[in-house]
């Protein structure tokens, strides 16, 4: 057979839209456009949106339900950057038939997804969010009575060689060569300006630095012990369901204490709104959480709302309560219910279910290290990644799993047990056959003197003569103590039985 010669590739000047590769698309995706199809999802975010278009002129535009598509893929599928989601749109014939997206048109570009995302508002993200949990209420997948509350850290799109001081504007290294030259180092070198700043007390405070670039970024530790620029992702869940309720966004030099007034109040508002429709709404009563956000202030406040505080009191010794009476009887019935088995309970489930949020949204969704600047910016698309979120609840009571990947391992689980189901087959007849060829055996064995041994120990054996019995299977054959006590017993049975 002749070797093939590989000629000169020439794509074709007229191709039929008919003769172009078609996707049957990704089964979760399908699902999920049949989903956002049967509410009008498409419909309602264009009546959102609507203001922020124009009749005819400009660029064309990115349609709404393609934009916020856009946004879930990113969900779905763990990447963090706009890039990397119009790479991907690019790539996959199945996303692109998520996004509804013919083959003849390109797909939209990074820029025209920041684009859109800059001029549509934050309250429109919120939107599209609350009518996720209004797809979750008609499931009842929400229930709102019990959620818990805690915050986790998102490393800010900003360096810290990049901070200024905020009264001088100058940068660290213009700060650390004034330090030098005021200790008499007229010329300081990199490795004199690095020991000065291993020296010298750390005071690198937010109140005195800043960032130009991200003035909402702050100085912070982040979980891994490192010192960065960050921001603080604070989330709402509801604790029978694990939906996300409430998702707010601050500083991250921000303490719990203050930041909780926030997002209790917008966790009460978003279980209000998603339950619009409902005859009955179940309003929020109960707020759990860790004793980062144990507060005099926070234990009045929440019972002037009459909503019942289950929050981890940290050891504080001895209370004196002369400077605030107000606060003794808030605290008191709040320690009462933490010690209860109910109390108990709830905060086992907190640190449970709330972490599974944060895993989901920023270690396998890709928001851990954000890639864009200003707090309201980045919680846009945290709004719709928590929709994602909640999508993917609805998926999992519709079809069993949340995310592409999940569809993925449940095949594989269920090739996996199937195929040791058929090799354990063989194995379990052999042994059946083995059984019943022993068995043969010994009903053909003639009566003969046979020791008996009731139960193997050190201490004590009986022997009965005369007599075929088959021996105890390994697994009732005890040791110790036990094993002693159950021959002495066996050698009392054997002396009533043999005489």
């Amino acid at each position: 057979m002749a070797m093939g010669i590989r000629e000169n590739e020439q794509s074709s000047l007229w191709i039929a839209t008919s003769e172009l590769p078609k996707s049957p698309g990704h089964p979760f995706y399908t699902r999920l456009n049949a989903l956002l199809d049967a509410h009008d999802f498409d419909r309602f975010v264009e009546g959102q949106c609507r203001s922020f278009y124009a009749p005819v002129m400009g660029r064309p535009s990115l349609a709404p339900g393609r934009y916020f598509r856009l946004l879930l893929v990113g969900y779905f599928e763990g990447l963090d950057s706009e890039r990397g989601i119009a790479w991907r749109a690019t790539d996959s014939l199945a996303v692109r038939t998520f996004l509804r997206l013919p083959l003849d048109e390109p797909p939209p570009d990074h820029s025209t997804i920041s684009r859109t995302r800059r001029v549509m508002e934050l309250e429109t993200h919120r939107a599209v969010f609350t009518w996720v949990q209004e797809r979750l209420v008609e499931a009842g997948l929400l229930k709102g009575k019990t959620v818990a509350i805690d915050a986790t850290t998102l490393e800010a799109n900003a360096a810290m060689r990049s901070i200024v001081r905020r009264a001088t504007e100058e940068t660290y290294q213009e700060f650390l060569t004034g330090l030098a030259k005021a200790s008499g180092i007229q010329t300081p070198t990199r490795e004199e300006l690095a020991r000065l700043d291993r020296k010298r007390k750390k005071k690198t405070s937010n109140k005195e630095w800043t960032n130009p670039n991200d003035p909402d970024a702050k100085v912070a530790k982040m979980k891994d012990g490192r010192t960065h620029l960050a921001h603080k992702a604070e989330h709402a869940v509801d604790l029978e369901t694990v939906a996300i309720v409430a998702v707010t966004l601050q500083g991250a030099d921000q303490g719990d204490t203050t930041t909780i007034a926030d997002t209790t109040t917008a966790a009460a508002d978003q279980i209000e709104d998603a339950q619009a429709d409902v005859t009955e709404p179940q309003p929020l009563e109960e707020i759990i959480a860790d004793k980062g956000y144990h507060s005099n202030q926070t234990m009045v406040d929440l019972d002037a709302v009459d909503i019942r505080s289950y929050i981890a009191e940290p050891d504080r010794g001895r209370r004196d309560w002369s400077d605030a009476p107000d606060a003794q009887a808030p605290v008191y019935r709040n320690r009462r219910r933490i010690r209860g088995r109910r109390g108990r309970r709830l905060m086992r489930q907190r640190g449970e279910r709330i972490e599974r949020s944060f895993a989901h949204l920023y270690d396998t969704g890709g928001m851990r290290r954000t890639h864009l600047r200003g707090h309201t910016n980045i919680l846009k698309r945290l709004l719709i990644h928590a929709g994602g979120f909640n999508l993917g609840l609805v998926m999992r009571h519709l079809i069993g799993v949340g995310t592409p990947r999940g569809l993925q391992g449940r095949l594989a689980a269920i090739l996996t047990t199937l195929f040791v189901l058929l090799s354990a087959a063989p194995r379990r007849l052999t042994t059946i056959l083995a059984s019943h060829r022993r068995l043969a055996v010994r009903r053909s064995r003639p009566t003969s003197p046979t020791a008996l041994v009731v139960n193997s120990s050190p201490m004590a054996t009986c022997v009965a003569v005369g007599t075929t019995v088959n021996p105890p299977p390994p697994a009732r054959i005890r040791t110790g103590r036990i094993a002693a006590y159950g021959s002495y017993l066996g050698c009392m049975a054997s002396k009533r039985t043999f005489g």
